[in-house]
């Protein structure tokens, strides 16, 4: 094989999480009273919208989550040689934008370096100058002229592509249905799927241009040792997802179910979940982070032949941090648990069950659970851009991710010493803050919508 299969710790974790939607797709798809606030999001527009933004984060994440070692050689034997070096499928797909380094900073689509160096002339004389990129711009003449005209017909012809291909798409998600597919176009559908269309025409033709674009030059720019900032903010999107979704996984079961005992059994169980997560909350987060994190630290120091590579090392850590997020973080869902479970307990269903000399188990199981899924659900996707921010700024004060994994927060604790510059290096921070800023909009966006279909309160008023 031309690659040997690499599964991280996180990279397992995405597959569980992936398992689990999937299950709850299939079992919701056979439930009408379970599909019909999924069918309020599909109907909102804002719902639309955000979708086709938050598919477009999901698809790069999926895309960096597939690792493997690239073979390098055959041994004496015939047998595949593979590189120590984990690479993922974007890697891949990315080629140059990965490879191609500069030597130091360069501006957004700069044919030459962002500082001055001694340039070495034709006839052996110093001057003081700007150098030329190796790779941002090299095809234009070496006075960079016409740079203005060559970035505008490559991001028309850029869009123009992303243009086809989401034709393409839609015309084969209509099944070659001429009229369904204008019913769509025009909005004349029961839901307003052309908002997730239109939505996804921009996108693909913005994202279309920039990739042709980056071909040819940085189009944000470089870091100080050289690398592309489009890549690397790229990159940082499964940092990001991984943070929002794999603590959630951590934090669910105990909140689940600590919240409901609490909430049903009362007595000592309820002041004993009680007492844990009040105790729990009363030690500072930060400083729990910070003390795990260090602890890590030295850990992996002190065991270093035990990981092959930077990137499992790196990804250890990163699962450790989602570990620490999730303890911290499961005590307000488990909270409100409780008070559902409270209210749940008295209802005349559950009295009439515990009547009839049914199990708590199954009680729990058949009435409980099900009737506080809303509020898991909800907790759920607002806390998922909380968490992206949390990364943010733990990185940002050195106690988050790993430096040598990809993240928005590494990003800004890399360029906020570059802001005393002249002048300023300001590209890595507003990449940075882009893509973070737009995952955390849609993820906030998309939010709202779930928690006016699934509320059954704001349902009511309406």
């Amino acid at each position: 094989m031309p690659f040997q299969p690499v599964i991280l710790w996180t990279d397992a974790l995405i597959y569980l999480l992936l398992g689990l939607a999937m299950a709850m797709v299939w079992y919701t798809r056979r439930y009408e009273h379970l599909l019909q606030p999924w069918r309020r999001v599909a109907g909102s527009r804002t719902g639309q919208a955000t979708m086709v933004v938050l598919a477009f984060y999901l698809l790069i994440g999926l895309l960096d989550t597939l690792h493997f070692n690239p073979k390098t050689s055959d041994d004496a034997n015939g047998k595949p040689v593979y590189s120590t070096e984990v690479l993922s499928l974007f890697d891949v797909i990315a080629g140059p934008l990965r490879t191609q380094r500069e030597k130091t900073y360069s501006s957004p689509f700069s044919s030459h370096l962002f500082s001055k160096e001694n340039v070495e002339q034709a006839d052996g004389s110093l001057v003081r100058d700007y150098p030329r990129l190796l790779y941002g711009g090299a095809h234009l003449d070496a006075d960079g002229s016409g740079r203005a005209a060559d970035i505008a017909w490559r991001s028309l012809s850029g869009a123009f592509n992303g243009a086809l291909a989401w034709a393409a798409l839609l015309i084969l998600l209509c099944r070659f249905d001429r009229r369904r597919l204008h019913r769509l176009l025009m909005g004349r559908m029961d839901n307003p799927w052309h908002i997730g269309a239109w939505s996804a025409l921009g996108l693909i033709m913005m994202f279309a241009a920039l990739w042709e674009l980056a071909g040819y030059y940085h189009v944000l720019g470089t870091d100080k040792v050289g690398e592309d900032v489009f890549f690397q903010s790229l990159k940082s999107i499964r940092t990001g997802l991984v943070i929002g979704t794999v603590t959630t996984l951590v934090m669910l079961p105990a909140a689940i179910m600590l919240g409901i005992m609490a909430g049903y059994f009362r007595g000592w169980v309820d002041d004993f979940i009680q007492y844990l997560y009040t105790t729990l909350n009363s030690i500072p987060g930060v400083l729990l982070i910070a003390a795990a994190v260090l602890m890590m630290q030295i850990y992996m120091s002190n065991h270093a032949d035990e990981f092959n590579s930077l990137t499992e090392r790196a990804d250890l850590r990163l699962l450790f941090l989602c570990l620490i997020l999730g303890v911290t973080s499961w005590t307000s869902l488990c909270r409100l648990l409780r008070g559902e479970a409270l209210k749940l307990r008295e209802l005349e269903y559950v009295q009439a069950a515990r009547a009839f000399g049914v199990g708590h188990f199954r009680i729990l199981l058949r009435h409980v659970v099900p009737n506080v899924m809303h509020i898991v659900l909800i907790t759920i996707v607002l806390d998922f851009s909380g968490l992206v921010l949390a990364e943010a700024v733990l990185s940002y004060i050195s106690i988050g991710v790993d430096p040598a994994t990809n993240s928005w927060g590494n990003m800004i604790n890399g360029a906020r010493l570059e802001l005393a510059r002249e002048p300023v290096v300001w590209w890595s921070l507003l990449a940075a803050f882009g893509f973070m800023f737009t995952l955390v909009l849609a993820a906030n966006l998309f939010s709202d919508v779930v928690r006016d279909a699934f509320d059954p309160r704001l349902r009511q008023q309406r």
